[in-house]
């Protein structure tokens, strides 16, 4: 049995709604699904506990606290061994916000906010670079986001 078959159609519809808008009261989730603002508590929490749902907070622009440039880094790294160590490393970068195992060119992609090219140059040279088993990096700028959204979960 696959996690989403433990899910109903009720299930489906409250995490439709909630990753529209995570801030939605359950009380309008309740009146929308049709069911009670305590069961719509009660659901959202099995589903917290199963990690359908994980995490909560709010999304930050990075923008807004000055963080202008936004860009992916393909990490090479020395032996393909080195992987956890090297994650490890990464996560002591505050500015490095997403890291993915690859397959490809890359062992290693990270999402990384900057405040500016120069500081994009700092992290670059004086963090990612240094990491023990980073053999080389490659930088792409992004110019701009034009969307993002979560996964839809009805269809």
């Amino acid at each position: 049995m696959t996690l989403k078959n433990s899910l109903d159609e009720v299930d489906l519809k409250i995490l439709d709604i909630i990753t529209q808008n995570a801030r939605t009261p359950f009380k309008d989730v309740a009146k929308e699904v049709g069911i009670s603002r305590a069961a719509v508590h009660q659901r959202v929490n099995r589903m917290v506990d199963l990690k359908v749902i994980v995490g909560s907070g709010y999304y930050i622009d990075p923008k807004k606290v000055d963080f202008s440039t936004c860009s992916y880094v393909g990490i090479f790294l020395e032996k393909g061994g080195l992987f956890s160590e090297v994650v490890d490393k990464l996560k002591l970068v505050p500015e490095i916000v997403e890291c993915h195992y690859t397959t490809g060119e890359y062992a290693i992609f990270i999402k990384v906010y900057a405040r500016d090219n120069e500081h994009l140059k700092s992290i670059l040279s004086n963090h990612i670079q240094k990491i023990k088993g980073v053999a080389s990096t490659e930088t792409f700028i992004s110019l701009e986001e034009s969307f993002k959204r979560t996964i839809p979960v009805n269809g």
